[in-house]
């Protein structure tokens, strides 16, 4: 038997406890905090691994596979739920066969995202139960109860983490394998295929489940009571459970693992035991507004907020009237995320700013090309929406409008979702450019492999899927490849392309320089010289590129020789020092 003890962050506990369970398959689209969760389960040879094109496919594999009969893992952040919500939703009906959990990051705070939602709302809607861990132990513990629970009950499970959870570290006891025995696959139309008249009575199931559940919760393990002083009594989940053990140590809390259906025998004879009730979750008010509707006095939103993280300074504060003794932050200038030296995007950018053309952006490192010195990306929704907004702007205002606008969209993102938005394009007789930035990569969650990389998560070499000949195959007569830093090139075709009454893709390709294949071509140098201090090599914003007093430095830790600035330099005053010189 192994016991050992090990540090995981929270992802890599989800990870193991995953591995732990006898889980066969896992998809997965990166998205952060939940990237690492796929990066580790990978690791594992007795596990099938993969990236998916988008979280929709990803959780429809995950369904495959129960439903064949083993245990499966779907994980995400939390608007990538959103995607998956029509899986999802109908998986909640179906059931399972072999358990199977969807593991859902939200991000409080907004640290990688573009909003805030909380995934236990979506969760009540699809009427699929939720289990939230609160430190990496429970983060493994918890995921192999998902599978019991999920297999006990015939539904899938939702295991929410959180951004803190999902990136601290804790210590985690490490199992065995439980090498599960797959359920042979039964054919069971009424279960498994959900048009109307399956779907009426497996509705009638699914509210049954979940009473059964919330009859269950009441003396499940994973809702513990700890009983202290009962002048304060707190029902809490997940990380804020650890900020109110801080904070208020003497209390009495009740810690909720399932957090719905929620075990409302138990709540209520917690709230008979204390004093005064609080309830401290983050986000949304999912515990209060239930408990508030069953008639019971608690104290929550409040005095708390619904935004951003929860930390114990905010929680003495809220509850106790304290003032934190912390020092002031210090007075720093404040330094905006930028792209990275030597990359490709700032390239496109920079062509783009100087024809002053706006541009619908999309979710990926390239979104940074909406701030300053660049100012080009006008607008970011989500995955795929660049191209799709383009449409709509030409629809309502014609083609004139578009002439100087394009869609700005990364390789990774257009086989996510903006395949289907250009060949909407096409179908519907668009005019408009769209440049896809293929860098080779996911860069923005960690450059990950997708499936135009031509290798898998596990890292086996695969065929790379051709985006040019997958436009073609559109029937986009007007598609061209270029080389991102060929700006007088890009330039061009930029200027061409936009005039067309027709769709025209623009591939602008070079790879991050962050990649470990990345090879630099060498480093940048300045002739003091020839400069004549003009700063037309600073307009594209490389942080590797700077102006101290009178001179233009470039500093050569930084460099990847990517010639950007040479090719900016209208009297020739930098050249490349190759590598080796």
């Amino acid at each position: 038997m192994l016991s050992k003890k090990q540090m995981m962050l929270g992802n890599q506990a989800i990870a193991r406890g995953a591995y732990e369970a006898g889980v066969k398959v896992s998809s997965a689209y990166p998205g952060t905090p939940s990237t690492e969760i796929s990066e580790n389960i990978a690791k594992y040879d007795e596990v099938y691994a993969e990236w998916a094109p988008n979280e929709k496919v990803a959780m429809e594999v995950a369904i495959g596979a129960s439903m064949a009969g083993t245990r499966s893992l779907c994980s995400m952040k939390m608007v990538g739920v959103n995607v998956a919500a029509d899986p999802l939703f109908a998986c909640s009906y179906i059931g399972v066969s072999g358990g199977l959990v969807l593991v859902a990051a939200d991000d409080p705070g907004i640290y990688s995202s573009q909003n805030e939602q909380d995934t236990r709302m979506v969760a009540r809607a699809a009427m699929v139960p939720v289990l939230e861990p609160s430190d990496s132990e429970e983060a493994r513990v918890f995921t192999k109860l998902a599978y019991e629970y999920s297999e006990k009950y015939d539904t899938p499970i939702i295991l929410r983490t959180t951004t803190r959870l999902s990136h601290s570290q804790g210590m985690v006891n490490l199992e065995d394998r439980i090498e599960t025995v797959d359920k042979p696959y039964e054919r069971n139309m009424r279960k498994n295929v959900m048009m109307p008249a399956c779907a009426i009575g497996r509705h009638k199931v699914v509210e049954q489940r979940l009473k059964d559940m919330a009859e269950d919760a009441n003396t499940l393990p994973v809702n513990k009571v700890e009983y202290n002083d009962t002048k304060i009594g707190v029902i809490s989940s997940g990380i804020p459970y650890q900020y109110v053990k801080e904070v208020l140590p003497d209390a009495s809390v009740l810690k909720l693992g399932l957090v719905n259906p929620l075990p409302r025998k138990l709540i209520e004879e917690f709230a008979s035991k204390v004093d005064k009730l609080y309830i401290v979750e983050e986000l949304e008010p999912v515990i209060e507004e239930q408990v508030k509707s069953w008639g019971i006095e608690c104290i929550g939103k409040e005095i708390f907020t619904v935004q951003g993280e929860y930390s114990a300074n905010m929680l003495r504060k809220a509850i106790l009237g304290e003032e934190p003794d912390i020092a002031e932050p210090a007075d720093a200038p404040n330094r905006p995320p930028i792209l990275c030296p030597g990359c490709p995007h700032r390239a496109t950018f920079s062509v783009l700013k100087k024809l002053k053309i706006h541009a619908a952006g999309d979710i990926g490192c390239y979104t940074l090309g909406a701030v300053s010195p660049l100012d080009v990306i006008d607008t970011t929704v989500c995955m795929g929406a660049s191209i799709s907004m383009l449409h709509g702007m030409e629809k309502a205002k014609g083609k004139d409008f578009i002439k100087n606008w394009v869609a700005v969209i990364g390789d990774s993102t257009f086989l996510h979702t903006g395949v289907n938005s250009l060949m909407n394009m096409v179908y519907n007789k668009a005019t408009g450019t769209v440049i896809i930035l293929d860098n080779s990569t996911t860069g923005m969650t960690g450059h990950q492999d997708h499936a135009a990389t031509g290798k898998t998560l596990k890292g086996e070499a695969t065929y790379a899927i051709d985006i040019y000949n997958l436009c073609k195959a559109m029937g986009i007569d007007n598609v061209y490849e270029v080389d991102a830093f060929d700006i007088k090139e890009l330039e061009a075709i930029v200027k061409r392309e936009v005039a067309r009454d027709e769709v025209s893709v623009i591939i602008a390709k070079s790879p991050c320089a962050l990649l470990k294949s990345y090879v630099p071509k060498g480093k940048c140098v300045v002739d003091d010289e020839k400069c004549r201090r003009c700063g037309a090599c600073l307009v594209p914003g490389c942080p590797a590129i700077t102006k101290k007093g009178d001179h233009i430095v470039i500093d050569e830790t930084m460099c990847n020789g990517c010639g950007l600035c040479q090719s900016k330099c209208p009297f020739e005053a930098i050249s490349l020092k190759k590598a080796g010189e």
